[in-house]
């Protein structure tokens, strides 16, 4: 019945205030899968390699590691899981964030944006910090690390991820309407992503009646131009990160107005069908 009469505040306060509030956010969305940060990272880090052995392990025995890139096998390898897992796992944390008939908008400060923001930015570093790690052990337990162009190719993680979070924001504006088929949907992108992804092969390998049938993928063109940029003899012709960025925006722009809408329509019986 009583409660304090909140005080109006500056704009550097408010962005400080919503700043902290994410940053609590973050915390709370890297502890979902374990109460110790650091086993949660540590569990990350081991489903990568994972992939990258059993990948290696196919590779070899498919004798497939001849149409790979001349140079580092298993970077050929990661470049492609890294931005694999970054786009998935980013993609699954926004769909699963708080939506707007969740309990925890009830509370005062929190609100959709935080939400999102807060799974997107925990997913990222996550998979960085994952990243930073295995390629750090890989330098000095095994062989001396060679990229070509370490920003660029980072910024195609970046992109990865960007769309990822684009692609997760227009499902958790549906969500609320469609959950099954959200769900669904979710699910047969991640699988199918394991083969349209192109992170098995490289696009100028292709011919022109197998690259139709990846280049809609903004992830694909991301996997190939980081390929470009980690390997000095690689020059991908069928790729452009600009397609991924600009897939991205529109994404982005679609997803804000279906959650805006769907902000303003919620219902917390909404709770109740799922």
């Amino acid at each position: 019945m009583f409660q304090p009469v909140r005080k109006p505040q500056g704009g550097f306060a408010s962005a400080l205030s919503i700043l902290e509030l994410i940053y609590h956010s973050i915390v709370r969305s890297v502890r979902k899968t374990h109460n110790n940060a650091f086993l949660a990272i540590a569990m990350n880090m081991l489903q990568v390699v994972i992939f990258v052995m059993a990948f290696y392990v196919m590779f070899s025995i498919l004798g497939l590691r001849g149409a790979a890139i001349r140079g580092d096998f298993l970077i050929y390898i990661m470049s492609g899981i890294f931005l694999y897992m970054t786009h998935t796992k980013s993609l699954g944390a926004v769909v699963g964030s708080e939506g707007p008939a969740s309990p925890m908008m009830q509370h005062a400060p929190m609100n959709t944006i935080i939400s999102i923001a807060s799974a997107a930015i925990g997913a990222l570093y996550v998979q960085v910090l994952s990243l930073f790690m295995i390629l750090f052990i890989y330098h000095v337990a095994f062989v001396p690390l060679e990229i070509d162009r370490p920003i660029e190719a980072f910024g195609m993680l970046l992109i990865a991820w960007f769309t990822g979070v684009a692609l997760g924001l227009v499902l958790l504006a549906i969500k609320p309407w469609f959950p099954t088929a959200v769900s669904v949907f979710t699910t047969l992108y991640q699988r199918a992503n394991m083969i349209a992804s192109g992170k098995m092969f490289v696009a100028n390998t292709l011919p022109g009646f197998m690259l139709a049938m990846f280049d809609w993928n903004p992830l694909f063109h991301c996997i190939d131009q980081a390929r470009g940029f980690a390997f000095i003899n690689y020059n991908p012709r069928y790729s452009t990160w600009e397609y991924a960025f600009y897939v991205g925006l529109i994404l982005i722009m679609l997803g804000l107005m279906g959650e805006f809408y769907t902000r303003r329509h919620a219902s917390l019986s909404w709770g109740a069908r799922r």
